[in-house]
C-alpha cells in the first residue's frame, strides 16, 4: 500500500512538473502572424459602410502598416525569424528584438488610443481616402521583391 502511495505521489509530481515547465515558443517572428488583411476594398464598398466600420478598418490598416513597414528590409510577410535571416541568436540580439517588439507594441497601443479618441471627428471621405491609400501601400508590398 505504501509503495502505491509513493508511486502515485511520484506520478503526480511528474505530471505537475511537466505542466508547469517553461515552454519555449521557438524563435520569435520579426513580423507578427497576427498582421494580416483579410480583404481589400474599393471606394463603393467603403462608401456603403457605416462610419464605425470605416473607423475600424482605418485603425486596422494603420496597425498593419506600423507592424510591417519598418521591417521591409528583412521581410514583408509574417514568419521570418532571426534564424531565417541568419542573424545570430545570442542573448544581445534576442534582447534587442524583444525590446523592439515591446516598443512596437507600446507605439501601436498609444496610436490606437489616440485614433480611438480623435478619428470619430474625421470626415468620412478622408477616412475612406486614407484606407484606400493604406491598402495601395499594402498591395505594393506584394511586389516589393521585384525591386531586389
Amino acid at each position: 500500500m505504501r509503495i502505491k502511495l509513493i508511486l502515485l505521489g511520484f506520478g503526480l509530481f511528474l505530471v505537475s512538473s511537466i505542466s508547469f515547465a517553461q515552454k519555449s515558443d521557438g524563435p520569435k517572428s520579426i513580423i507578427s502572424d497576427k498582421v494580416k488583411i483579410k480583404k481589400y476594398h474599393n471606394i463603393e464598398e467603403l462608401e456603403r459602410m457605416a462610419k464605425g466600420e470605416v473607423l475600424a478598418l482605418y485603425r486596422e490598416r494603420n496597425t498593419v502598416l506600423t507592424r510591417i513597414l519598418p521591417y521591409i528590409a528583412f521581410a514583408t510577410k509574417p514568419g521570418v525569424t532571426m534564424v531565417t535571416l541568419g542573424i545570430p541568436t545570442n542573448s544581445a540580439n534576442v534582447k534587442a528584438l524583444d525590446n523592439q517588439l515591446e516598443a512596437a507594441d507600446e507605439y501601436v497601443n498609444s496610436t490606437t488610443f489616440f485614433l480611438n479618441e480623435y478619428l470619430p471627428y474625421a470626415d468620412t471621405r478622408n477616412l475612406i481616402s486614407g484606407i484606400l491609400f493604406y491598402e495601395e501601400i499594402m498591395k505594393s508590398l506584394h511586389t516589393f521583391n521585384e525591386y531586389r
